[in-house]
């Protein structure tokens, strides 16, 4: 995958809370909202050719509150809207598992984070140096599983990200702390947010 001027390998993105509305176990489409500024953001990102990855928890999927399809039935909205702002994101990862799931899904996995199996995942398939990457979310997790992937790593304060650094008792922090997407985008791209 291309690599802007800065040496950017990769954006990772959580979903919920951080690029778009988090409803708590989003799984219909319709209910899909972006947070504002956040397909701004993304476009930013694209025009330096960085590639823009979502890697997301999806445990509603163990839990029997939607499927997979739903799942990537919301990945495609988000797609749709994106597109409305010349934006995209390149890939989609998500985790459909839980320990205290139901069925299938109901494992202790490498891919849910604040494990970085996604994200060695995503390095894998597209060959990404992850000391050149950035995690972007609004939970103390995310930024657990950017420090485990060895990225650098940005917690913003949509979603849940204020009463998280708020209470932030973690052992890591954040290589930054951001307001919103826009403002995260800008400090990646090192630019004065």
């Amino acid at each position: 995958m291309a690599k802007d001027k800065k040496g950017i390998s990769a954006v990772f993105l959580d979903r919920d809370g951080t690029l778009n509305e988090d409803i708590n176990y989003l799984g219909k489409a319709a209910d899909m909202r972006l947070i504002p500024g956040a397909a701004g953001a993304v476009h930013m990102l694209n025009q330096r050719s960085i590639p823009v990855l979502v890697v997301t928890n999806q445990s509603g999927v163990a839990q029997g509150l939607h499927t997979e399809s739903d799942v990537k039935k919301v990945h495609a909205e988000i797609s749709k809207q994106l597109k409305k702002a010349d934006a995209h994101i390149d890939r989609f990862y998500y985790c459909p598992h839980h320990p205290d799931g139901k069925g299938k899904h109901a494992v202790a996995c490498e891919c849910r984070k604040p494990r970085p199996g996604l994200l060695l995942q995503a390095a894998q398939e597209l060959h990404l140096d992850l000391s050149r990457c950035v995690m972007v979310g609004d939970a103390a997790r995310d930024i657990e599983a950017g420090v485990a992937a060895g990225c650098r790593t940005v917690l913003v304060r949509t979603g849940k990200g204020t009463e998280t650094w708020n209470a932030w008792r973690e052992s890591f922090k954040p290589s930054h702390v951001a307001a919103d997407l826009s403002e995260a985008a800008k400090w990646i791209l090192g630019l004065k947010a």
